[in-house]
């Protein structure tokens, strides 16, 4: 063999050589990727029923210093929480010694102070659990149990973004009017039998009180974050304009996810897969009203997307609003992590997982059970939408491979 062929020859198998070699390692690095994926799976559904317990073993901390150790610019709780179970049980039965009128908003919340200093949000009851709320897709007001079965969705599905909420259920007269504020105090009244109170917000009306049984009201209370951790608010790029007749680019735009990608902070980082993500969360609880969102300040894109007031939720299990699908549908990418969890959780395992995960819960059942099998039926449309997705663009480009490391120093 002449030497120019020989060279060529060595040339061309010194090619083969390093193609195989690196897609060899790829596979090896997606196969190791994929497995750690199976692994969290099976530690989420291990770790789903959470009892509500007060003791903490091995610390002298109280639950509201662990609930605030735990938060870091990437999750809210992580992975392995035993502590959980304590720090909603303080939650759910905690001495309330502050109540005060919400934080600004449009809809009815109070603002409470529990025994040791801790803030959270309470939501009253509004509906019957079998209630089904007509007309556009984030009509109706907030409902309390979905900021508990959204609470613990983001669990099922290791995001670890929203904050910790637990069922909670509230003597007016002995434990919020004693405490409470002149402000809170003179939104109260009786109807019937019934103690109300309609509260400070946008839509807050003497007309439309929130009621309690007796004295007794059902609610959720959310877990408020770490001062030292301050919120910067953004406008959602595919939020709506609640304006009838007058249409969001996003909605008439197909290439509308060419315009986001060139733009901070969605031009680089994670926000943008995060955005998929939660398009992906919003469609199973049936959220349509997520118009903003908040984030840690300084984060220069860096931090999660907090998935804060999921109480737009679960409002009709018959309706399915793609369109909360549009940043999935028109940017066609997903993280590796996302797409993976979301298979594992097919064939009835997410409603199984869900129905688990809330059953410990003061206010269980926390959903009727259209609710639970609306989820099933959803999940297999955003399965369905990825496949179109990998069939038009092909898996490599659509299934993007973001782990970050979540550091707790």
């Amino acid at each position: 063999m002449k030497l120019k062929q020989r060279v060529v020859l060595l040339a061309i198998l010194l090619v083969i050589f390093i193609f195989t070699k690196v897609f060899l390692i790829d596979n090896l690095d997606t196969s190791a990727a994929n497995r750690e994926d199976q692994r969290a799976f099976h530690r989420m559904m291990a770790s789903l029923h959470v009892e509500l317990d007060p003791r903490l073993d091995h610390t002298l901390q109280s639950p509201w210093e662990i609930a605030a150790q735990w938060v870091v610019p990437r999750e809210v709780y992580p992975e392995e929480t035993p502590e959980l179970g304590a720090v909603m049980h303080a939650m759910t039965t905690k001495k309330i010694i502050k109540a005060d009128v919400g934080y600004k908003g449009t809809q009815l919340k109070a603002l409470l102070i529990l025994e040791g200093g801790q803030k959270v949000v309470f939501k009253p009851k509004r509906y019957a659990r079998d209630y089904v709320v007509e007309g556009e897709p984030y009509a109706g007001y907030d409902r309390h149990n979905a900021e508990v079965a959204a609470f613990h969705l983001d669990r099922i599905l290791g995001f670890r973004r929203a904050p910790l909420v637990v069922g909670r259920f509230v003597n007016l007269r002995t434990e919020i009017r004693p405490v409470a504020t002149e402000q809170l105090l003179g939104t109260f009244m009786t109807v019937g039998n019934n103690t109300c109170f309609y509260g400070k917000c946008y839509y807050c009306r003497e007309t439309e009180p929130a009621c309690a049984d007796g004295d007794i009201m059902e609610g959720s209370v959310t877990l408020w974050l770490p001062d030292v951790w301050p919120l910067q608010k953004h406008r959602h790029p595919w939020g709506r304009t609640y304006r009838e007749g007058k249409l969001a680019r996003w909605e008439y735009d197909e290439s509308y996810c060419d315009a986001v990608k060139k733009t901070s902070p969605y031009d680089s980082g994670p926000r943008l897969l995060d955005i998929i993500d939660t398009a992906i969360f919003d469609y199973l609880i049936g959220n349509a009203d997520r118009h903003h969102y908040e984030s840690f300040q300084d984060d220069e894109g860096a931090s999660m997307l907090i998935l804060l007031d999921n109480a737009k939720s679960f409002g009709n299990p018959a309706l399915d609003e793609r369109s909360i699908l549009a940043p999935l549908y028109q940017c066609c990418i997903i993280r590796v992590s996302t797409w993976n969890r979301l298979n594992y959780l097919k064939n009835g395992v997410l409603k199984s997982a869900l129905k688990t995960a809330m059953s410990h819960d003061p206010i269980s059942p926390v959903l009727s059970d259209p609710h639970l099998d609306a989820l099933d039926q959803r999940l297999l449309s955003i399965l369905a939408t990825v496949k179109q997705c990998t069939d038009q663009f092909g898996p490599d480009v659509v299934l993007v491979e973001d782990r970050m490391t979540l550091s707790h120093l």
